[in-house]
C-alpha cells in the first residue's frame, strides 16, 4: 500500500511539473517571454486583462488540486489538507492583486519584486514550505 501511495503522489507531483513543462502551450501569458529574457529594460508586452487573468486562476486552481491531492496522499489527513489549501489560497489573495497591481504600474515597483510576485501566483511555492511543516507537525504530535 506504501508503494502505491507513493506512487500516487509521484504522479501528482509529475502533474505539477507537466503544468510548469507545458505552460507556454496551455496558458496565455505575456509575461513569461518577458521574464525570461531578465532584463529589465525590456518593452513591456502587450495584454488582454481578461484572458491574463482567467489563465492565472485556472493555473492557480490546476496547482491547487495537484498540491492538495499530494498533501492528502502524504498524510492521510482530511483536516491538514483542508488548513494547506487555506494556507495556499491565503498566499495566492495576498499575491496576486499585488502582482496585478505590478502589471498595472509596469512594474514600477521593482523588476525583481515583480518577478517573485509571479513566481507565488504561477507555480506551488507554498507547498514546499507545508509539507516540511506538516512533517514536524507529525513529528510533535507523535511525542
Amino acid at each position: 500500500m506504501k508503494i502505491l501511495k507513493w506512487l500516487l503522489v509521484g504522479i501528482l507531483i509529475f502533474g505539477l511539473v507537466g503544468v510548469r513543462i507545458l505552460e507556454a502551450q496551455i496558458f496565455y501569458d505575456p509575461f513569461q517571454a518577458f521574464f525570461h529574457l531578465a532584463n529589465k529594460h525590456a518593452p513591456f508586452p502587450d495584454f488582454n486583462w481578461t484572458p491574463l487573468i482567467l489563465n492565472y486562476l485556472f493555473r492557480f486552481g490546476m496547482n491547487l488540486l495537484l498540491s492538495a491531492g499530494v498533501v492528502y496522499l502524504i498524510f492521510k489527513n482530511k483536516k491538514w489538507t483542508i488548513q494547506a489549501v487555506v494556507l495556499m489560497l491565503i498566499v495566492f489573495a495576498i499575491t496576486f492583486p499585488l502582482y496585478l497591481y505590478c502589471i498595472h504600474t509596469k512594474f514600477e515597483i521593482g523588476y525583481l519584486f515583480s518577478f517573485y510576485m509571479r513566481r507565488f501566483v504561477i507555480q506551488p511555492l507554498i507547498l514546499l514550505l507545508i509539507i516540511p511543516l506538516f512533517y514536524y507537525r507529525q513529528h510533535v504530535e507523535k511525542i
